[in-house]
């Protein structure tokens, strides 16, 4: 996140429709920026300590799965000043998380800690350290890492795209997917490896 480009809400255009059109495109390249990491044709974990407010929400959303210290907390303070967040909190985090407690914090601005974090859904676990954490949480990704590329890849995508869209609109969607992306190589390493009870070796 380029945080010059808050630059730009200040514009010096006399019009006030061209301040708004300039701040509107403003605001949409601090999207774009976030939805990059939603994006990202790997996933993304987020591991969280202490403070993560506003824009570290915005951030965290994005990602695949979340973790969190016992000591952290999250909050969408820009009702504190004055505004409507606006670069994601709003549109991702009612999917991950029931709406009504959204609209709580949204509305109030309060701090929800790790523990209401876990128990909404929001992070995946609690850890006591950061240290434990990052050591968990890496293990995780090389977890992942091990697994064929392209069949992260299609679960990942099949995830968004479920998301958004109804089940019969994922499932013709993962049937087109899977006829010309489902690798025989990588079936046939992955099946050979599960028979010597050994780790898979997958091209990139």
């Amino acid at each position: 996140l380029d945080l010059a480009m808050f630059a730009d809400l200040q514009s010096d255009a006399a019009d006030p429709a061209r301040r708004a059109e300039q701040l509107r495109r403003t605001i949409l390249r601090m999207q774009d920026n976030l939805s990059a990491i939603e994006k990202c044709r790997v996933p993304v974990l987020a591991a969280i300590h202490n403070t993560c407010i506003g824009g570290g929400v915005d951030m965290t959303c994005c990602a695949d799965m979340r973790y969190a210290t016992e000591d952290a907390f999250f909050s969408i303070r820009e009702i504190d000043i004055g505004m409507t967040a606006d670069v994601g909190t709003l549109q991702r985090l009612p999917r991950i998380i029931p709406d009504a407690l959204v609209r709580e914090l949204a509305y109030t601005g309060r701090d929800m800690d790790a523990d209401e974090a876990r128990a909404a859904g929001f992070v995946n676990r609690v850890y006591e350290t950061r240290e434990v954490m990052l050591r968990e949480v890496t293990a995780i990704a090389r977890s992942i890492a091990s697994k064929s590329p392209l069949a992260v890849r299609g679960s990942k995508e099949m995830l968004l795209y479920a998301r958004d869209h109804s089940v019969s609109e994922g499932l013709n969607y993962i049937a087109t997917w899977n006829a010309g992306m489902l690798s025989q190589q990588d079936l046939q390493a992955g099946m050979q490896a599960q028979f010597e009870k050994k780790q898979a070796r997958y091209d990139d």
